[in-house]
Protein backbone atom coordinates (compact mmCIF):
# COMPACT_ATOMS: atom_id res chain seq x y z
CA UNK A 1 0.00 0.00 0.00
CA UNK A 2 1.28 3.08 -0.97
CA UNK A 3 1.95 5.56 2.27
CA UNK A 4 2.09 9.35 0.94
CA UNK A 5 4.21 11.15 3.86
CA UNK A 6 6.02 14.68 3.88
CA UNK A 7 10.07 14.34 3.37
CA UNK A 8 10.63 15.13 7.04
CA UNK A 9 9.45 12.51 8.28
CA UNK A 10 10.87 9.77 6.24
CA UNK A 11 14.15 8.04 7.86
CA UNK A 12 16.37 8.20 5.27
CA UNK A 13 15.61 12.03 4.87
CA UNK A 14 16.87 12.47 8.72
CA UNK A 15 19.91 10.19 7.48
CA UNK A 16 20.64 12.09 4.58
CA UNK A 17 21.31 15.41 6.49
CA UNK A 18 23.72 13.52 8.69
CA UNK A 19 26.17 12.73 5.55
CA UNK A 20 29.25 14.65 4.83
CA UNK A 21 28.88 16.85 1.94
CA UNK A 22 31.34 16.04 -1.08
CA UNK A 23 34.34 18.81 -1.80
CA UNK A 24 33.57 19.00 -4.97
CA UNK A 25 36.91 21.41 -5.64
CA UNK A 26 38.76 18.62 -4.11
CA UNK A 27 37.08 15.23 -5.65
CA UNK A 28 37.17 17.11 -9.32
CA UNK A 29 40.45 18.30 -9.38
CA UNK A 30 43.41 16.19 -11.16
CA UNK A 31 42.78 12.42 -12.14
CA UNK A 32 40.37 12.15 -9.07
CA UNK A 33 38.11 14.19 -11.86
CA UNK A 34 38.97 12.11 -14.78
CA UNK A 35 37.67 9.38 -12.74
CA UNK A 36 34.78 10.76 -11.15
CA UNK A 37 33.50 11.82 -14.88
CA UNK A 38 33.59 8.42 -16.22
CA UNK A 39 31.66 6.70 -13.34
CA UNK A 40 28.85 9.25 -12.27
CA UNK A 41 27.28 8.73 -15.58
CA UNK A 42 23.73 7.04 -16.54
CA UNK A 43 22.25 6.40 -20.21
CA UNK A 44 19.75 7.98 -20.92
CA UNK A 45 17.05 7.32 -23.73
CA UNK A 46 18.09 8.00 -27.49
CA UNK A 47 21.05 8.00 -27.19
CA UNK A 48 21.65 10.74 -24.11
CA UNK A 49 23.60 10.52 -21.01
CA UNK A 50 23.14 11.96 -17.58
CA UNK A 51 26.94 13.17 -16.17
CA UNK A 52 26.54 14.02 -12.62
CA UNK A 53 30.25 13.74 -11.69
CA UNK A 54 30.47 17.79 -10.83
CA UNK A 55 27.37 17.37 -8.38
CA UNK A 56 27.95 17.35 -4.55
CA UNK A 57 27.60 13.20 -4.59
CA UNK A 58 29.50 10.06 -3.82
CA UNK A 59 28.62 6.69 -2.93
CA UNK A 60 27.70 7.45 0.43
CA UNK A 61 25.25 9.92 -0.86
CA UNK A 62 24.02 7.83 -3.69
CA UNK A 63 23.47 4.94 -0.63
CA UNK A 64 21.14 7.51 1.01
CA UNK A 65 19.10 8.88 -1.73
CA UNK A 66 18.50 4.96 -2.97
CA UNK A 67 17.10 4.26 0.44
CA UNK A 68 15.07 8.02 0.02
CA UNK A 69 13.42 6.75 -2.89
CA UNK A 70 12.46 3.30 -1.56
CA UNK A 71 11.28 4.35 1.76
CA UNK A 72 8.94 7.24 -0.12
CA UNK A 73 8.10 4.19 -2.54
CA UNK A 74 8.84 7.01 -5.25
CA UNK A 75 8.63 4.63 -8.42
CA UNK A 76 5.39 2.61 -7.06
CA UNK A 77 4.13 6.14 -7.14
CA UNK A 78 4.99 6.22 -10.60
CA UNK A 79 3.62 3.09 -11.34
CA UNK A 80 0.35 4.36 -9.87
CA UNK A 81 0.09 7.10 -11.80
CA UNK A 82 0.68 5.50 -15.14
CA UNK A 83 -1.92 3.05 -14.40
CA UNK A 84 -4.81 5.53 -13.80
CA UNK A 85 -5.09 6.08 -10.09
CA UNK A 86 -6.18 9.59 -9.13
CA UNK A 87 -3.05 11.68 -8.68
CA UNK A 88 -3.69 14.89 -8.68
CA UNK A 89 -5.82 14.89 -5.66
CA UNK A 90 -6.36 19.03 -5.86
CA UNK A 91 -8.52 18.19 -8.74
CA UNK A 92 -9.58 15.08 -8.44
CA UNK A 93 -8.03 13.79 -12.08
CA UNK A 94 -6.06 11.65 -13.31
CA UNK A 95 -2.49 12.13 -14.63
CA UNK A 96 -2.16 10.54 -18.33
CA UNK A 97 0.54 12.55 -20.29
CA UNK A 98 2.62 10.02 -20.62
CA UNK A 99 -0.25 7.84 -22.34
CA UNK A 100 -0.21 10.58 -25.63
CA UNK A 101 3.32 8.98 -26.60
CA UNK A 102 3.01 5.07 -25.41
CA UNK A 103 1.53 2.44 -22.82
CA UNK A 104 3.68 1.88 -19.74
CA UNK A 105 1.43 0.10 -17.80
CA UNK A 106 -2.01 -0.99 -17.52
CA UNK A 107 -5.06 -0.01 -19.96
CA UNK A 108 -6.93 2.72 -17.99
CA UNK A 109 -10.76 3.36 -18.86
CA UNK A 110 -11.63 6.94 -17.86
CA UNK A 111 -14.71 8.78 -19.72
CA UNK A 112 -16.08 4.99 -21.24
CA UNK A 113 -12.96 5.29 -23.70
CA UNK A 114 -9.98 3.28 -23.42
CA UNK A 115 -7.68 6.49 -22.86
CA UNK A 116 -4.44 5.32 -24.83
CA UNK A 117 -6.67 4.74 -28.17
CA UNK A 118 -8.04 8.21 -27.88
CA UNK A 119 -5.29 10.13 -27.85
CA UNK A 120 -3.93 7.59 -30.64
CA UNK A 121 -7.06 8.65 -32.22
CA UNK A 122 -6.85 12.20 -31.94
CA UNK A 123 -3.06 11.86 -33.62
CA UNK A 124 -4.28 9.99 -36.15
CA UNK A 125 -6.77 12.66 -37.32
CA UNK A 126 -4.15 15.52 -36.93
CA UNK A 127 -2.39 13.29 -39.07
CA UNK A 128 -5.09 12.82 -41.48
CA UNK A 129 -5.58 16.46 -41.84
CA UNK A 130 -1.85 17.27 -41.62
CA UNK A 131 -0.97 15.28 -44.77
CA UNK A 132 -4.28 16.71 -46.82
CA UNK A 133 -3.12 20.45 -45.70
CA UNK A 134 0.52 19.51 -47.60
CA UNK A 135 -1.35 17.78 -50.08
CA UNK A 136 -3.37 20.31 -51.31
CA UNK A 137 -6.31 18.44 -50.88
CA UNK A 138 -7.51 20.93 -47.91
CA UNK A 139 -6.59 24.60 -49.40
CA UNK A 140 -7.79 28.35 -49.07
CA UNK A 141 -11.45 29.60 -51.30
CA UNK A 142 -8.69 30.40 -53.71
CA UNK A 143 -7.31 26.44 -53.98
CA UNK A 144 -3.51 27.73 -52.56
CA UNK A 145 -1.55 25.72 -50.37
CA UNK A 146 -1.47 27.03 -46.87
CA UNK A 147 2.09 28.12 -45.96
CA UNK A 148 2.18 29.17 -42.78
CA UNK A 149 0.50 27.70 -39.73
CA UNK A 150 -0.20 30.20 -36.49
CA UNK A 151 -0.57 28.37 -33.11
CA UNK A 152 -2.72 30.53 -30.79
CA UNK A 153 -3.12 29.80 -27.42
CA UNK A 154 -1.12 30.62 -23.99
CA UNK A 155 0.62 29.45 -21.13
CA UNK A 156 1.39 25.30 -21.80
CA UNK A 157 -0.45 25.78 -25.19
CA UNK A 158 2.32 28.09 -26.27
CA UNK A 159 5.25 27.69 -24.37
CA UNK A 160 6.64 23.72 -24.69
CA UNK A 161 5.20 23.96 -28.55
CA UNK A 162 6.59 26.95 -29.14
CA UNK A 163 10.13 25.45 -27.39
CA UNK A 164 9.77 22.07 -29.99
CA UNK A 165 8.99 23.97 -33.07
CA UNK A 166 12.31 26.11 -32.59
CA UNK A 167 14.29 22.99 -31.60
CA UNK A 168 13.35 21.25 -34.12
CA UNK A 169 12.76 23.48 -37.35
CA UNK A 170 16.87 23.24 -38.19
CA UNK A 171 16.49 19.93 -37.88
CA UNK A 172 13.83 19.57 -40.35
CA UNK A 173 14.94 22.08 -42.78
CA UNK A 174 18.20 20.11 -43.55
CA UNK A 175 16.32 16.75 -43.38
CA UNK A 176 13.95 17.91 -46.21
CA UNK A 177 10.65 17.51 -43.66
CA UNK A 178 10.25 20.93 -43.24
CA UNK A 179 6.54 21.76 -44.35
CA UNK A 180 4.94 25.07 -43.18
CA UNK A 181 6.36 27.83 -41.08
CA UNK A 182 5.17 28.06 -37.67
CA UNK A 183 4.51 31.58 -35.37
CA UNK A 184 3.06 31.81 -31.77
CA UNK A 185 0.32 34.45 -30.66
CA UNK A 186 0.01 33.92 -26.96
CA UNK A 187 0.07 37.39 -24.86
CA UNK A 188 -3.12 39.51 -24.51
CA UNK A 189 -1.06 42.38 -24.97
CA UNK A 190 -1.98 43.58 -29.13
CA UNK A 191 1.29 43.89 -30.13
CA UNK A 192 2.50 40.04 -30.28
CA UNK A 193 -0.81 39.70 -32.51
CA UNK A 194 -0.21 42.58 -34.25
CA UNK A 195 3.43 41.65 -34.60
CA UNK A 196 2.88 38.30 -35.86
CA UNK A 197 0.07 39.54 -38.41
CA UNK A 198 2.22 41.51 -39.82
CA UNK A 199 4.76 39.38 -40.92
CA UNK A 200 2.72 36.36 -42.84
CA UNK A 201 0.28 36.27 -45.32
CA UNK A 202 -2.92 35.64 -43.82
CA UNK A 203 -4.52 34.52 -47.11
CA UNK A 204 -2.15 31.73 -46.59
CA UNK A 205 -2.10 31.16 -43.37
CA UNK A 206 -3.85 28.35 -41.09
CA UNK A 207 -4.59 29.22 -37.42
CA UNK A 208 -4.43 26.59 -34.56
CA UNK A 209 -6.81 27.43 -31.66
CA UNK A 210 -5.95 25.72 -28.63
CA UNK A 211 -8.03 26.15 -25.24
CA UNK A 212 -8.87 23.16 -23.29
CA UNK A 213 -12.24 25.09 -21.96
CA UNK A 214 -12.95 26.97 -25.11
CA UNK A 215 -12.79 29.80 -22.27
CA UNK A 216 -9.64 31.44 -21.58
CA UNK A 217 -9.47 34.80 -22.18
CA UNK A 218 -6.33 36.00 -23.42
CA UNK A 219 -6.96 33.20 -26.38
CA UNK A 220 -10.37 34.19 -27.15
CA UNK A 221 -9.61 37.52 -27.17
CA UNK A 222 -6.58 37.00 -29.66
CA UNK A 223 -8.76 34.88 -31.70
CA UNK A 224 -11.08 37.68 -32.33
CA UNK A 225 -8.15 39.51 -32.62
CA UNK A 226 -6.92 37.22 -35.91
CA UNK A 227 -10.78 36.74 -37.21
CA UNK A 228 -10.63 40.93 -37.40
CA UNK A 229 -7.79 40.52 -39.85
CA UNK A 230 -9.02 37.92 -42.00
CA UNK A 231 -12.34 39.41 -42.29
CA UNK A 232 -9.98 42.63 -43.12
CA UNK A 233 -8.45 40.96 -45.97
CA UNK A 234 -11.79 39.45 -47.34
CA UNK A 235 -11.67 36.22 -46.11
CA UNK A 236 -13.59 33.01 -44.04
CA UNK A 237 -12.65 32.60 -40.60
CA UNK A 238 -13.83 29.34 -40.31
CA UNK A 239 -11.99 28.16 -43.81
CA UNK A 240 -8.61 29.22 -42.03
CA UNK A 241 -8.97 27.93 -38.53
CA UNK A 242 -8.74 24.69 -36.84
CA UNK A 243 -9.50 23.71 -32.93
CA UNK A 244 -7.74 22.05 -29.85
CA UNK A 245 -10.04 21.75 -27.27
CA UNK A 246 -11.90 19.31 -24.62
CA UNK A 247 -15.20 17.44 -26.49
CA UNK A 248 -17.05 19.71 -23.82
CA UNK A 249 -16.37 22.70 -24.92
CA UNK A 250 -18.20 25.05 -26.87
CA UNK A 251 -15.46 25.31 -29.66
CA UNK A 252 -15.95 21.34 -30.12
CA UNK A 253 -18.65 21.07 -32.65
CA UNK A 254 -18.21 24.98 -33.80
CA UNK A 255 -18.82 25.76 -37.56
CA UNK A 256 -16.57 28.22 -37.23
CA UNK A 257 -13.24 25.67 -37.41
CA UNK A 258 -12.41 23.18 -40.36
CA UNK A 259 -11.43 20.25 -37.88
CA UNK A 260 -11.11 19.93 -34.28
CA UNK A 261 -8.90 18.32 -32.32
CA UNK A 262 -9.33 17.06 -28.55
CA UNK A 263 -7.34 16.70 -25.40
CA UNK A 264 -9.34 16.01 -21.80
CA UNK A 265 -8.85 17.22 -18.24
CA UNK A 266 -5.81 14.47 -17.66
CA UNK A 267 -3.09 16.44 -19.13
CA UNK A 268 -2.18 19.40 -17.94
CA UNK A 269 -0.74 22.52 -20.43
CA UNK A 270 2.26 22.38 -19.39
CA UNK A 271 2.69 18.72 -19.76
CA UNK A 272 0.76 18.37 -23.26
CA UNK A 273 3.35 19.34 -25.99
CA UNK A 274 3.06 15.56 -26.79
CA UNK A 275 -0.62 15.65 -27.04
CA UNK A 276 -2.76 17.14 -29.70
CA UNK A 277 -1.48 20.94 -28.33
CA UNK A 278 1.84 20.21 -29.97
CA UNK A 279 0.76 17.49 -31.93
CA UNK A 280 -1.23 19.53 -34.49
CA UNK A 281 1.18 22.51 -34.63
CA UNK A 282 4.12 20.92 -35.21
CA UNK A 283 2.96 18.07 -37.40
CA UNK A 284 1.73 20.76 -39.94
CA UNK A 285 4.85 22.23 -39.50
CA UNK A 286 7.49 19.56 -39.99
CA UNK A 287 5.01 16.43 -41.11
CA UNK A 288 3.47 13.33 -38.83
CA UNK A 289 6.39 11.40 -39.34
CA UNK A 290 8.74 13.81 -37.72
CA UNK A 291 6.18 14.12 -34.66
CA UNK A 292 6.37 10.59 -34.50
CA UNK A 293 9.27 9.83 -33.68
CA UNK A 294 9.45 12.78 -30.78
CA UNK A 295 6.73 10.48 -29.56
CA UNK A 296 9.11 7.45 -29.35
CA UNK A 297 11.79 9.32 -27.65
CA UNK A 298 9.71 10.59 -25.06
CA UNK A 299 8.59 6.85 -24.73
CA UNK A 300 11.31 5.56 -24.45
CA UNK A 301 12.75 7.84 -21.83
CA UNK A 302 9.17 7.36 -19.96
CA UNK A 303 10.28 3.44 -19.72
CA UNK A 304 13.51 3.95 -18.76
CA UNK A 305 11.82 6.69 -15.67
CA UNK A 306 9.65 3.12 -14.32
CA UNK A 307 13.11 1.42 -13.40
CA UNK A 308 12.91 0.65 -9.37
CA UNK A 309 17.30 0.70 -9.54
CA UNK A 310 17.86 4.55 -8.51
CA UNK A 311 21.54 4.37 -10.59
CA UNK A 312 19.50 3.05 -13.75
CA UNK A 313 16.67 5.67 -13.60
CA UNK A 314 18.18 8.84 -14.74
CA UNK A 315 14.93 11.09 -13.95
CA UNK A 316 14.55 9.21 -10.79
CA UNK A 317 18.28 10.27 -9.99
CA UNK A 318 18.60 13.81 -10.98
CA UNK A 319 15.19 14.73 -9.15
CA UNK A 320 16.63 13.08 -6.04
CA UNK A 321 20.08 15.03 -6.36
CA UNK A 322 17.74 18.08 -6.57
CA UNK A 323 16.28 17.15 -3.64
CA UNK A 324 19.87 17.14 -2.03
CA UNK A 325 20.80 20.18 -3.24
CA UNK A 326 17.17 21.88 -1.95
CA UNK A 327 16.90 20.58 1.41
CA UNK A 328 20.02 19.69 3.12
CA UNK A 329 22.36 21.64 1.10
CA UNK A 330 20.08 24.75 0.92
CA UNK A 331 20.00 26.01 -2.42
CA UNK A 332 17.30 28.10 -3.67
CA UNK A 333 17.41 28.33 -7.64
CA UNK A 334 18.34 26.00 -10.79
CA UNK A 335 20.03 27.90 -14.12
CA UNK A 336 18.82 25.51 -16.97
CA UNK A 337 21.89 26.24 -19.50
CA UNK A 338 21.81 24.54 -22.79
CA UNK A 339 24.42 24.86 -24.93
CA UNK A 340 22.17 24.46 -27.96
CA UNK A 341 20.67 27.22 -30.10
CA UNK A 342 18.20 25.10 -30.99
CA UNK A 343 17.33 24.88 -27.66
CA UNK A 344 16.39 28.83 -27.04
CA UNK A 345 13.30 28.40 -25.50
CA UNK A 346 13.82 25.28 -23.19
CA UNK A 347 14.47 26.50 -20.35
CA UNK A 348 11.28 29.08 -20.60
CA UNK A 349 9.22 26.04 -20.91
CA UNK A 350 11.15 24.16 -17.82
CA UNK A 351 10.16 27.34 -16.03
CA UNK A 352 6.17 26.70 -16.23
CA UNK A 353 6.68 23.06 -16.09
CA UNK A 354 8.55 23.10 -12.76
CA UNK A 355 7.33 26.20 -11.11
CA UNK A 356 4.11 25.30 -11.94
CA UNK A 357 4.19 22.07 -10.32
CA UNK A 358 5.63 21.99 -7.32
CA UNK A 359 5.86 25.67 -6.23
CA UNK A 360 3.50 24.74 -3.51
CA UNK A 361 3.70 25.37 0.15
CA UNK A 362 0.80 22.71 1.12
CA UNK A 363 1.10 19.09 0.95
CA UNK A 364 -1.45 17.08 -1.10
CA UNK A 365 -3.47 17.11 1.64
CA UNK A 366 -3.59 20.88 2.04
CA UNK A 367 -1.37 21.00 4.82
CA UNK A 368 1.22 23.42 5.40
CA UNK A 369 5.18 21.85 4.75
CA UNK A 370 8.19 22.53 7.21
CA UNK A 371 10.77 21.89 3.82
CA UNK A 372 11.42 23.99 0.86
CA UNK A 373 9.89 22.78 -2.40
CA UNK A 374 10.44 23.84 -6.14
CA UNK A 375 13.58 25.74 -6.86
CA UNK A 376 13.50 29.04 -9.19
CA UNK A 377 14.24 28.32 -12.20
CA UNK A 378 16.01 30.55 -15.07
CA UNK A 379 18.25 29.85 -18.11
CA UNK A 380 19.36 30.88 -21.37
CA UNK A 381 21.77 29.04 -23.95
CA UNK A 382 25.15 29.21 -24.04
CA UNK A 383 27.79 30.97 -24.57
CA UNK A 384 25.24 33.93 -25.01
CA UNK A 385 24.77 33.00 -20.98
CA UNK A 386 28.30 33.09 -20.20
CA UNK A 387 28.42 37.15 -21.42
CA UNK A 388 25.24 37.71 -19.00
CA UNK A 389 24.36 36.19 -15.89
CA UNK A 390 27.79 33.55 -15.23
CA UNK A 391 29.22 36.02 -13.36
CA UNK A 392 27.13 35.77 -10.60
CA UNK A 393 26.78 32.03 -11.03
CA UNK A 394 31.11 31.89 -10.70
CA UNK A 395 31.46 34.81 -8.29
CA UNK A 396 27.63 35.54 -6.45
CA UNK A 397 27.21 34.97 -2.90
CA UNK A 398 24.71 32.04 -3.42
CA UNK A 399 25.50 28.61 -4.86
CA UNK A 400 23.11 27.98 -7.82
CA UNK A 401 23.32 23.98 -9.13
CA UNK A 402 23.67 24.20 -12.87
CA UNK A 403 21.89 22.20 -16.08
CA UNK A 404 23.74 21.69 -18.77
CA UNK A 405 22.93 20.29 -21.94
CA UNK A 406 25.15 19.94 -24.71
CA UNK A 407 25.57 18.14 -28.55
CA UNK A 408 28.52 16.04 -29.70
CA UNK A 409 27.79 17.71 -33.49
CA UNK A 410 25.09 20.52 -34.14
CA UNK A 411 21.89 20.16 -36.34
CA UNK A 412 22.82 21.82 -39.57
CA UNK A 413 25.82 20.47 -40.07
CA UNK A 414 27.13 23.62 -41.59
CA UNK A 415 31.06 25.00 -39.85
CA UNK A 416 34.01 27.00 -40.44
CA UNK A 417 37.43 25.89 -38.89
CA UNK A 418 39.10 28.88 -37.10
CA UNK A 419 42.41 29.16 -35.12
CA UNK A 420 42.42 25.30 -35.81
CA UNK A 421 39.09 24.29 -34.67
CA UNK A 422 35.44 24.60 -35.84
CA UNK A 423 32.47 26.48 -33.95
CA UNK A 424 30.94 23.40 -32.91
CA UNK A 425 33.99 22.64 -31.07
CA UNK A 426 34.51 26.09 -29.39
CA UNK A 427 30.96 25.67 -28.18
CA UNK A 428 31.36 22.00 -26.67
CA UNK A 429 34.46 23.84 -25.25
CA UNK A 430 32.86 26.64 -23.28
CA UNK A 431 30.47 23.75 -21.76
CA UNK A 432 33.80 21.46 -20.36
CA UNK A 433 35.29 24.65 -19.34
CA UNK A 434 32.32 26.14 -17.20
CA UNK A 435 31.69 22.47 -15.85
CA UNK A 436 35.42 22.61 -14.47
CA UNK A 437 35.80 26.18 -13.36
CA UNK A 438 32.47 26.10 -11.28
CA UNK A 439 33.73 22.61 -9.79
CA UNK A 440 37.26 23.59 -9.12
CA UNK A 441 37.30 27.40 -9.47
CA UNK A 442 40.71 29.12 -9.17
CA UNK A 443 42.96 30.60 -6.68
CA UNK A 444 44.46 34.22 -6.75
CA UNK A 445 45.98 36.40 -3.98
CA UNK A 446 43.81 39.16 -6.09
CA UNK A 447 40.42 38.60 -4.28
CA UNK A 448 38.71 40.03 -7.34
CA UNK A 449 40.04 36.77 -9.53
CA UNK A 450 39.45 34.78 -7.26
CA UNK A 451 37.00 32.06 -7.65
CA UNK A 452 35.57 29.87 -4.76
CA UNK A 453 34.68 26.48 -6.80
CA UNK A 454 32.51 23.86 -5.42
CA UNK A 455 29.84 25.33 -7.40
CA UNK A 456 27.29 21.89 -8.55
CA UNK A 457 26.32 21.03 -12.08
CA UNK A 458 25.27 18.20 -14.42
CA UNK A 459 25.40 17.73 -17.91
CA UNK A 460 23.13 15.81 -20.49
CA UNK A 461 25.03 14.89 -23.44
CA UNK A 462 23.86 13.74 -27.11
CA UNK A 463 25.34 13.40 -30.35
CA UNK A 464 22.41 15.45 -31.96
CA UNK A 465 19.73 17.45 -30.44
CA UNK A 466 16.83 15.55 -33.69
CA UNK A 467 13.28 15.03 -32.82
CA UNK A 468 13.99 11.50 -30.90
CA UNK A 469 16.61 13.09 -28.22
CA UNK A 470 13.90 16.21 -28.07
CA UNK A 471 11.31 13.86 -27.21
CA UNK A 472 13.39 11.73 -24.48
CA UNK A 473 15.29 15.21 -23.37
CA UNK A 474 11.30 16.27 -23.09
CA UNK A 475 10.09 13.44 -21.10
CA UNK A 476 12.96 13.32 -18.97
CA UNK A 477 12.76 16.95 -17.18
CA UNK A 478 8.56 16.16 -17.27
CA UNK A 479 9.55 12.70 -15.02
CA UNK A 480 12.52 14.46 -12.89
CA UNK A 481 9.86 17.41 -12.00
CA UNK A 482 7.18 14.85 -10.98
CA UNK A 483 9.38 12.91 -8.76
CA UNK A 484 10.28 15.74 -6.91
CA UNK A 485 6.77 16.28 -5.99
CA UNK A 486 6.44 12.58 -5.13
CA UNK A 487 9.54 13.38 -2.67
CA UNK A 488 8.23 16.61 -1.61
CA UNK A 489 4.51 15.16 -1.35
CA UNK A 490 3.15 17.78 -3.05
CA UNK A 491 1.04 17.71 -5.78
CA UNK A 492 2.85 18.40 -9.28
CA UNK A 493 0.05 18.33 -11.08
CA UNK A 494 -2.74 21.39 -10.55
CA UNK A 495 -2.05 24.99 -10.29
CA UNK A 496 -4.29 27.24 -8.13
CA UNK A 497 -1.43 29.74 -8.23
CA UNK A 498 -2.50 30.94 -11.27
CA UNK A 499 -6.35 31.51 -10.44
CA UNK A 500 -6.50 34.47 -8.15
CA UNK A 501 -5.13 36.97 -10.59
CA UNK A 502 -7.65 35.65 -13.31
CA UNK A 503 -10.66 36.12 -10.77
CA UNK A 504 -8.67 39.83 -10.05
CA UNK A 505 -8.30 40.76 -13.36
CA UNK A 506 -12.19 39.37 -14.87
CA UNK A 507 -13.46 42.07 -12.11
CA UNK A 508 -11.06 44.71 -13.29
CA UNK A 509 -12.63 44.28 -16.97
CA UNK A 510 -16.13 44.91 -15.06
CA UNK A 511 -15.12 47.84 -13.07
CA UNK A 512 -16.60 45.91 -9.88
CA UNK A 513 -13.40 47.33 -8.16
CA UNK A 514 -12.59 49.38 -4.76
CA UNK A 515 -9.36 50.13 -2.54
CA UNK A 516 -6.01 49.36 -4.16
CA UNK A 517 -7.25 47.90 -6.83
CA UNK A 518 -9.54 50.09 -7.96
CA UNK A 519 -6.39 52.72 -7.70
CA UNK A 520 -4.14 50.78 -9.74
CA UNK A 521 -6.99 50.71 -12.87
CA UNK A 522 -7.51 53.85 -12.35
CA UNK A 523 -3.50 54.66 -13.03
CA UNK A 524 -3.59 52.42 -15.69
CA UNK A 525 -6.94 54.26 -17.43
CA UNK A 526 -8.75 50.43 -17.28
Amino acid sequence: MIKWNNLDTVEAYKELSKVEPVKLASVMSGENGAERVKKYSVPMAAGLAFNYAAKQVDDNVLNVLSKLAEEMQLTEKFEALYNGEVVNTGEKRLVLHHMTRGQIGDAVQADGTDKRSFYVEQQNKITEFANKVHSGAITNAAGDKFTTVVQIGIGGSDLGPRAMYLALENWAKVNNTFKMEAKFISNVDPDDAAAVLNTIDVEHSLFVLVSKSGTTLETLTNESFVKDALKGAGLDPSKHMVAVTSETSPLAKSDDYLAAFFMDDYIGGRFSSTSAVGGAVLSLAFGPDLFAQFLDGAAEADKLAANKDLLSNPAMLDALIGVYERNVLGYENTAVLPYSQALSRFPAHLQQLDMESNGKSVNRFGELVNYQTGPVIFGEPGTNGQHSFYQLLHQGTDIVPLQFVGFKNSQMGRDVVIQDSTSQQKLCANVVAQIVAFACGKDDADRNKYFEGGRPSSIIIGDKLDPKSLGALLSHFENKIMYQGFAWNVNSFDQEGVQLGKVLAKRVLAHETDGALKAYSDLLNI
